[in-house]
């Protein structure tokens, strides 16, 4: 079956070692969402990428632990992302959230 309309899109740029209550943050993020009951969320990790202080991070051979860019997209109603953006002022202390509208297409099985 083929659902389609209106969406918005809201993606948020962290590193990959920003923590929230010793977790990583990116998975409070998700399971936030998951929460909330938006349509579903995505993380993706970055191979390198600079934020605002300019610092480029990428993966080094010797180095155990990388803070790789790290994004989170989601994907739902313009109602169900407005509600959700004061949830992401309280868990993102430092990184960037950007919103688009988008035109969603979804096809879902039958059952």
């Amino acid at each position: 079956m083929k659902q389609q309309g209106p969406g918005r899109r809201v993606r948020i740029y962290i590193g990959e070692s920003d923590q929230w209550h010793g977790r990583p943050l990116y998975t409070a993020i998700v399971q936030q969402a998951r929460k909330r009951g938006l349509a579903g969320a995505t993380v993706a990790r970055g191979i390198m990428g600079y934020g605002a202080a300019s610092v480029i991070h990428e993966p080094h051979l010797f180095r155990l632990s990388n803070d790789l860019p790290v994004v989170i997209e989601i994907v739902d109603t313009d109602e169900k992302i407005g509600a959700f953006l004061p949830c992401l002022d309280e868990l993102v202390h430092e990184g960037m959230i950007t919103t688009s509208e988008v035109e969603i297409i979804a096809y879902k099985a039958d059952r």
